[in-house]
């Protein structure tokens, strides 16, 4: 079967079950979408494809002739903006983390339901809608073409890199879309999403930040969806959680892949039900918030391992923004440098206002592993030590004792082996004993990381 309308559509369905095909195009035309082209044979999407621009493709996983998996692959390969939906009858883990891999947008379980197929289709459309706004900018992105110059004041910005960032949270901010950031720590995830709710439409109405590392079994339920007076001991009165308390306005969950999975369902329920109970009451409470969230963690990892539902991930990922590390922000080094020597000078009454040549270089030759607040943390300690009117190396310790041509002078000649130990062992320091942030820092996979620590038999550093 194949069927294309005469007017081009940005949607394309692919499945070798006709009824199926027949049964979205009625469910998507009812809804006022637009009318789907349908093909059967998925030996034929990629010349239809070629002759005609989609911009969302519904894929079945199991056909004959090419599998689903192998057209994601091809499609993504020479068609890489093309949003592509995953439907499967097959309700695994595995299979949807590899579909993530391969650059699918979402993952529908058979049998379909109706009004969930209508949202992912409007949902889907609406983002690429979005990315093909922000394409008009051009590749090259810059901080004079920003609508709302004034919501970023608070953020010290010169490189392009988050030009480009300021320019997603400018096209994201005021629709409604769930949005999830990505960045190590120390970059600045929370000031970004404070930026994202300056710009929306729910301004006026609450922000709160939840740090999800904090919040236990124990605990969740009642901090997120309140309790109502009596529910145990000490709930002396009713009490509101987080959902409701941040109803009409924005809810941003730091740390997302912290929470334990056994609470992530119920987090998923009242996002996607936009209802609650609070503990000890069976009155339905509505609530209608925005979740922005936030990992320094390669969430494709967490699901593949179990940590993190890929159903909670597809609902909070209506829209991704990657925060770059520092260390790949050049031209902010400076600046930001600049910005915390005059904050901490003046909190310490103390007339500092230069940064030496010999510190000014030293910074832009470290990687900081912890990013904007490292180079924060730097800068405050030394002005501490600072006596003069010019803060020097010599007043920031921590870049002394480990970088710079002093230790040169006296270094041992070291094997390859015992340098490599050695390097693992500092950048584990750094990081607390975080292998996965070790990895990102080291360029290499976790597992490597973990067989370098037993090689070397390198002991606890957390």
């Amino acid at each position: 079967m194949e069927s294309i309308p005469q007017n081009n559509t940005p949607v394309l369905v692919v499945d070798d079950d006709e009824g199926l095909l027949l049964s979205i195009k009625a469910t998507l035309l009812s809804s006022g979408l637009p009318e789907p082209a349908l093909v059967s044979d998925s030996r034929r999407v990629m010349d239809l494809v070629r002759n005609q621009r989609f911009e969302l493709m519904l894929l079945d996983l199991m056909m004959p002739h090419l599998s689903g998996m192998e057209v994601l692959k091809d499609i993504k390969e020479e068609f890489p903006d093309l949003a592509c939906v995953i439907v499967s009858a097959m309700d695994d883990v595995e299979s949807a983390v590899k579909c993530m891999s391969l650059g699918a947008t979402d993952y529908l379980v058979k049998p379909l339901n109706s009004e969930k197929l209508i949202v992912v289709v409007n949902r889907t459309l609406k983002k690429q809608n979005l990315q093909h706004e922000l394409e008009l900018f051009g590749g090259k992105k810059v901080f004079s073409d920003l609508k709302s110059p004034e919501a970023f004041t608070d953020m010290v910005a010169a490189d392009e890199a988050m030009a480009l960032v300021f320019h997603q949270i400018e096209a994201v901010a005021g629709t409604d879309y769930s949005v999830v950031i990505n960045g190590e720590s120390g970059t600045g995830k929370e000031m970004l999403a404070r930026v994202i709710h300056k710009l929306s439409n729910r301004a006026n109405a609450p922000f709160y930040a939840v740090n999800m590392a904090s919040i236990s079994k124990t605990i969740f339920e009642d901090e997120f969806f309140g309790h109502a007076k009596g529910a145990y001991t000490d709930a002396a009165t009713d009490r509101r959680g987080f959902f409701e308390a941040a109803h009409g306005g924005t809810l941003f969950l730091d740390e997302i892949t912290e929470l334990d999975p056994s609470l992530q369902g119920k987090l998923l329920r009242v996002i996607e039900e936009r209802e609650l109970y609070r503990l000890g009451s069976t009155e339905v409470r509505n609530v209608d918030v925005r979740i922005i969230a936030a990992t320094n963690r390669n969430i494709n990892e967490e699901i593949l391992t179990g940590r993190f539902r890929a159903d909670l991930f597809y609902r909070i990922n209506m829209y991704n923004i990657t925060i770059p590390p520092l260390r790949e922000r050049n031209k902010d080094i400076l600046p930001l440098a600049r910005h915390f020597l005059k904050i901490h000078a003046g909190a310490n009454n103390k007339k500092i206002d230069v940064l030496a040549p010999d510190l000014a270089k030293r910074l832009l030759q470290y990687s900081f592993p912890g990013n904007v607040r490292e180079l924060e943390n730097i800068i405050a300690a030394g002005v501490l030590q600072e006596k003069n009117k010019v803060l020097t190396l010599a007043s920031t310790p921590s870049l002394l004792s480990y970088y710079g041509p002093e230790r040169r002078k006296n270094i041992e000649l070291l094997t390859l082996d015992e340098l490599e130990k050695r390097h693992i062992e500092r950048v584990l320091e750094i990081t607390g004993g975080n292998r996965p942030k070790a990895a990102e820092i080291l360029g290499i996979n976790v597992s490597t990381v973990y067989r370098k620590i037993e090689k070397y038999n390198i002991g606890d550093t957390s």
